[in-house]
């Protein structure tokens, strides 16, 4: 394979690029996403500190040695911090100083393709980066298909149809707010599960949900679970994993 091409002759800028690489079968990936990421010689991506980045791994056959990878370690994710402490201004800092590494190598005329797990806009890291930057470099997004449907897909039900309202609701929301959410809506995804698994449960139990939800743990992945919620272990849940409540009609029409 031949060396990536940078965007200029070092007096331009190069361009940005957020890449959605989708929710964890790399076979997933779109073909302009693939075309992307090995045109660019520059590969950012975000990982848990001491881990391995879950957006590299889906895209890794298609990382080689013309690469330059930047990493960016968030620095904190579900950690408990002492009270003086803030994840939301940890996580800016985080945000700050990945915007700055990826700006330099813009200014040095450099590609970079951010890679992202599912899509890059929605709940992705990459926003953060292209909210400081587009407005003075030329970013593009790449679409990927996002958790959602992949998790749709795992449990094999129709996620909504016709003038049905899907709702997007993260678990870290209180429990009253969950309820409130769930009652107004005909179908669901929770997102953010981890710890929150418990309560998420007790409230679709509460609402009269439970023998519609399903829980999915990394969908597509070779280490994908997909259960009934009820049948879930729910003493504990990782990051990628969501609670599906599909259509209750959709086998109807």
């Amino acid at each position: 394979m031949s060396a990536p091409l940078s965007a200029g002759d070092g007096m331009d800028s190069g361009n940005l690029y957020g890449v959605g690489v989708g929710p964890g079968d790399p076979e997933l990936m779109t073909l302009k996403a693939v075309r992307r990421i090995s045109a660019s010689p520059v590969i950012g991506y975000f990982a848990a500190r001491g881990r391995p980045s879950n957006a590299r791994r889906i895209a890794e056959d298609l990382i080689t040695e013309h690469h330059r990878e930047l990493r960016f370690d968030y620095p904190v994710t579900v950690e408990c911090l002492a009270p003086t402490q803030s994840y939301e201004q940890m996580l800016l800092g985080c945000y700050d100083e990945a915007a700055a590494r990826v700006e330099e190598e813009l200014l040095a005329g450099h590609d970079v393709a951010v890679l992202c797990e599912g899509d890059p806009l929605f709940y992705g890291s990459y926003m953060y980066l292209h909210n400081r930057l587009a407005d003075r470099f030329t970013a593009k997004v790449i679409p990927g298909i996002s958790s959602l449907t992949a998790g749709s897909a795992a449990i094999g039900r129709p996620l909504a149809c016709g003038d049905e309202l899907l709702s997007v609701l993260s678990g870290v929301m209180s429990a009253d707010d969950l309820k409130t959410s769930l009652v107004a809506c005909d179908a669901a995804v929770i997102i953010k599960l981890g710890r929150n698994l418990v309560k998420v449960k007790s409230v679709i139990e509460s609402v009269g949900l439970l023998d519609r939800a399903y829980y999915v743990e990394r969908a597509t992945s070779a280490a994908e679970i997909c259960s009934p919620l009820a049948d879930a272990d729910i003493a504990s849940a990782p990051y990628f994993s969501m609670v599906v409540i599909p259509s209750a009609v959709a086998g109807l029409r």
